[in-house]
């Protein structure tokens, strides 16, 4: 299966890309494409980076062929 990968903010700057294709076999999840894209990089606290699927926070979702993910930092505001 072929994904688009967008990375925002620290987690671009951590991994000095912001966009790339991935091309996948098999079943995988959202999380378990998130821990595959986060392993090696330099992100203190990686369970605070979010994963969208299509412009859905979701990481349990199954992924299929053609999706858009991306890689979000933790937020703030108020």
């Amino acid at each position: 299966m072929k994904l688009t990968i967008k990375y925002f903010g620290l987690v671009a700057e951590a991994a000095n890309k912001f966009e790339e294709v991935m091309e996948l076999n098999g079943e995988l999840t959202a999380r378990e494409l998130k821990e595959r894209c986060l392993n090696g990089l330099s992100i203190r606290d990686k369970d605070s980076v979010q994963i969208a699927v299509n412009q859905n926070l979701d990481d349990k979702i199954t992924l299929k062929d053609g999706d858009e993910v991306a890689l979000l930092p933790p937020f703030a505001g108020g």
